[in-house]
């Protein structure tokens, strides 16, 4: 049996500011009080710290997700499922033309090591970047302790579907989802469940509008439920998406409450190609060469639904399945 080493962070000691400092490849990445700073052979970027550590919260707990994760329009990921580009401006025109575009490529143990260490050292106590900015405390300061329960909190990835015997479980008072402020008025009662004699164990059903009103996350897509490679990925969202997605598949949107306003712009240039505005009931389908970033200004809930067959991103690229939905 064959044991994998861990993969080694290169990290600096603790800086002015008490803060650690990583190098990744060419690339750096450093911060103080307000911001981080990222530098690589051709350039240096700058963003706040608040918005960086919840792109990077994004795109660690999401196993750097489908497609890419934009941190801006400069900074971020491409997942090919084993490896992960970094990339600095290799999707924006203006850094493309300048020549100053810069993009490496990661086994994902070692960028994700990396990406770990980086978001605990720079996570101080109080700030959840998962939080909505009325729910938590500042990102700024000197270091100031860590927030390990926030940062590692466990992601809902329910096998079959939650409340399945064995399963992911209903959320409740008693495991630390309360009611979310702004869902006070969403009816608590579950299902009644009336199966045939023999399947009463066999028939499962709960309420998701109950269910993710007790979500304590933004812009954090659960599996709820799973039919092969059909995932239903339920999200409650508040304030701005903190990473722009560009799309590697079709993503459907169901809006279930409330809105959100989508800035959905060209993949790979960040030309703007649609805005728009989703209200309960709403279907979207997220074309595969897109990128989007939502705003919503009051929590709403959102049914993400996700194909996951990994070979839809090279049929796709390869030209064998179209990029839309429906071709009209």
């Amino acid at each position: 049996m064959s044991i994998e080493a861990p993969a080694r962070v290169d990290a600096s000691e603790d800086n002015l500011y008490g803060y650690q400092s990583f190098k990744l490849g060419e690339f750096t990445f450093s911060r103080d009080e307000y911001f981080v700073y990222v530098e690589w052979p051709t350039g240096r970027h700058v963003m706040s710290a608040d918005a960086f550590l919840r792109a990077l919260q994004r795109d660690v707990a999401w196993q750097f997700f489908y497609g890419t994760v934009n941190f801006d329009g400069v900074i971020g990921t491409v997942n090919h499922y084993g490896t992960v580009d970094l990339f600095a401006g290799r999707y924006n025109d203006a850094y493309r033309k300048a020549e100053l575009d810069h993009l490496e490529n990661f086994e994902t143990p070692l960028i994700k090591a990396t990406f770990e260490q980086m978001l605990d050292n720079w996570t101080n106590t109080g700030f959840d970047p998962f939080a909505s900015p009325t729910e938590t405390g500042t990102a700024f300061g000197i270091k100031a302790g860590d927030n390990r329960p926030a940062i590692t909190r466990h992601r809902v990835t329910a096998r079959r579907m939650v409340n399945v015997p064995g399963d992911e479980p209903l959320r409740n008072d008693d495991n630390g989802h309360p009611v979310n402020r702004q869902f006070a008025d969403v009816p608590q009662g579950e299902p009644e469940l009336h199966p045939e004699p023999g399947f009463e164990g066999e028939v499962i059903a709960f309420n998701l509008f109950a269910y993710l009103s007790r979500s304590q996350v933004t812009w954090n897509p659960s599996v709820v439920s799973v039919c092969g490679d059909s995932l239903y990925c339920p999200t409650t969202e508040e304030y701005i998406l903190p990473i722009i997605h560009g799309n590697d598949r079709v993503e459907w949107f169901v809006q279930l409450s409330d809105e959100i306003y989508w800035n959905v712009e060209d993949r790979d240039t960040g030309a703007a190609r649609a805005k728009v505005v989703m209200r309960p009931g709403d279907v979207a389908a997220m074309p595969a060469d897109i990128r989007h970033q939502g705003y919503a200004p009051k929590r709403s809930m959102l049914l993400v639904w996700e194909n996951a067959d990994p070979e839809l991103p090279g049929l796709i690229s390869s030209g064998q399945l179209p990029s839309t939905a429906v071709q009209l």
